[in-house]
């Protein structure tokens, strides 16, 4: 059964695109929907969605995740995926409720994720029937690179990572950049410097850039 994600939404009543914030683990919606907050002067007519993912975290009850981290949190990796095989059909499910709700098509859609966020936003676009205009992956990592024969579109992607990660490694960028481009993806890359698990001004300025240009 496909769990329905709470979500909020900022930006005007009719919107001509519509930017989808998916945080981190141990987060919520509301911690990554404060980006709208400078993005949204430069990207009028922009609604901007940040769902709360569907489990409880194991870790800070008061947060939540998309799946468990063993490494983090005890779980086993069989229970890891299972969560992840929900969630990405919680996912696919509000994709297409929020194209509904503003009465758009996907390639006026851009999907911003953050570390968790992130994993799941590049996992799961790729693999949906239409193309989204554009793919922004902050701190994360690609899950299962050797699944890349699955996918079914490819929207330009830009991936952003401080080179000061001690959460998810710094390296994680660079393997999932030569993965996605050898996959036939048109992959951008933004280095955060001095920039641990988090995103920096520079990092957002070139994030806002790439997404002025995905949706025109």
């Amino acid at each position: 059964m496909v769990r329905k994600l709470q979500s909020d939404r900022r930006g005007p009543e009719k919107a001509s695109s519509v930017v989808v914030l998916l945080h981190g683990y141990g987060a919520d919606g509301a911690d990554l929907l404060g980006l709208a907050d400078p993005l949204s002067p430069h990207l009028p007519g922009t609604a901007f969605h940040a769902p709360d993912a569907p489990e409880p975290s194991i870790n800070n009850p008061m947060g939540r995740q998309w799946f468990p981290i063993p490494w983090l949190d005890g779980s086993t990796e069989a229970q890891a995926r299972e969560a992840m095989g929900r969630s990405v059909e919680d996912l696919n499910h509000y994709l297409d409720e929020v194209l509904k709700a503003e009465g758009l098509t996907a390639d006026r859609m851009v999907v911003v994720g953050f570390s968790q966020g992130t994993m799941m936003a590049l996992h799961v676009v790729p693999r949906r029937a239409e193309a989204v205009a554009g793919i922004v992956g902050f701190s994360g990592r690609l899950l299962a690179p050797e699944l890349l024969d699955e996918v079914t579109v490819k929207p330009p992607v830009l991936l952003v990572h401080g080179d000061q990660d001690q959460m998810v490694p710094f390296a994680d960028m660079g393997l999932a950049g030569d993965a996605l481009t050898g996959a036939g993806f048109t992959v951008y890359s933004h280095v955060m410097k001095n920039t641990g698990h988090g995103i920096s001004p520079d990092g957002l300025g070139v994030a806002l850039a790439f997404i002025r240009q995905c949706l025109g």
